[in-house]
């Protein structure tokens, strides 16, 4: 960290806890982020494709189990 960061963090952690947790909100809202409501919407929409492209038969199913030992056999090395 820059030195005027350094100073702003030392500010900061004077305020009072309910100030910093305002202050540490305001600051991840100006990252725009999605919000929750945004990321189980869009989570919604793919579990639909997905469905969409199970039922079209456009890709098969994999069962668990073989995704399971395949990955364990990739990084347990």
């Amino acid at each position: 960290m820059g030195t005027a960061t350094d100073k702003l963090l030392e500010e900061a952690l004077l305020l009072p806890a309910d100030e910093r947790a305002s202050l540490v909100e305001r600051i991840l809202q100006s990252l725009n982020l999605p919000t929750e409501a945004e990321i189980t919407r869009l989570w919604g929409e793919e579990a639909e494709r997905r469905v969409s492209e199970l039922e079209a038969g456009k890709v098969a199913a994999i069962p668990g189990e073989q995704v399971f030992t395949k990955l364990r056999a990739k990084y347990q090395k």
